[in-house]
């Protein structure tokens, strides 16, 4: 999925929270993002409960969580962070070197935003953090289609797509449809002839019909619901 999301203001500081059982790998990654202007590291976190806390206490726009962690793992943690009263806002960017298809399904239906492996460079991981933490979605490129592909396949063939997809208009259908073949708003907005204003309504009356905590989400339900297939 290629969401090319535009940056907060410039006037704006994301917040980030690191979460990572690797001291060494939270101070790389936070001497990198202390040279951003835009960005501002506001916690560290050893294991997924202390990640809870910490936003729980520091309300970050993003939090980088690693998956493998003590106490909690990452998963879990982003589960929590994301059925937390307050926390609504704050986006999980899933950063692991474990490239793992059943992880990575399992993070979005726990409620991360975006994706990354810790291969990546440090432009990309910059480039994430701004795509997630201004709304959007973002996976690793080598991993999307095969990740939905697979497992939706296998974990929710039985459910009833049609029943889900009833409180849609026809128009909320056709943008989620391009919502799980990666297109942006204003991609939509070309595909639809619609500004790219409309299609973001579009898309964000989709997410409330449908319970979806982002765009990320909006592609799975795509996938899962029949909407999209692999092959499209």
């Amino acid at each position: 999925m290629n969401a090319a999301a535009a940056s907060p203001s410039t006037n704006a500081q994301i917040k980030v929270l690191l979460a990572d059982d690797e001291g060494l790998v939270r101070s790389g990654f936070k001497v990198l993002l202390d040279l951003e202007d835009d960005i501002t590291v506001v916690g560290e976190a050893t294991n997924g409960a202390e990640a809870v806390e910490r936003a729980r206490a520091a309300r970050p726009d993003v939090v980088v969580m690693d998956i493998r962690m003590p106490k909690l793992d990452g998963i879990q943690a982003t589960a929590q962070i994301a059925e937390t009263h307050g926390l609504e806002q704050v986006r999980v960017l899933i950063l692991t070197t474990y490239d793992t298809d059943e992880y990575v399904f399992d993070a979005l239906q726990a409620g991360a935003s975006g994706f990354l492996l810790k291969d990546a460079g440090p432009a990309e991981l910059l480039h994430a953090i701004r795509v997630v933490a201004a709304g959007d979605a973002l996976l690793a490129p080598r991993i999307t289609r095969r990740l939905i592909g697979q497992f939706t396949a296998l974990r929710t063939a039985a459910r009833a797509g049609e029943d889900r997809l009833a409180v849609l208009t026809e128009r909320e259908r056709e943008v989620l449809a391009l919502v799980g073949r990666g297109l942006s708003n204003h991609e939509i907005g070309a595909e639809l002839f619609l500004s790219p204003a409309t299609a973001r309504t579009h898309v964000s009356r989709a997410m409330a019909k449908l319970g979806a905590r982002d765009r990320a989400q909006l592609v799975v339900i795509a996938y899962q619901t029949g909407l999209v297939s692999p092959a499209m």
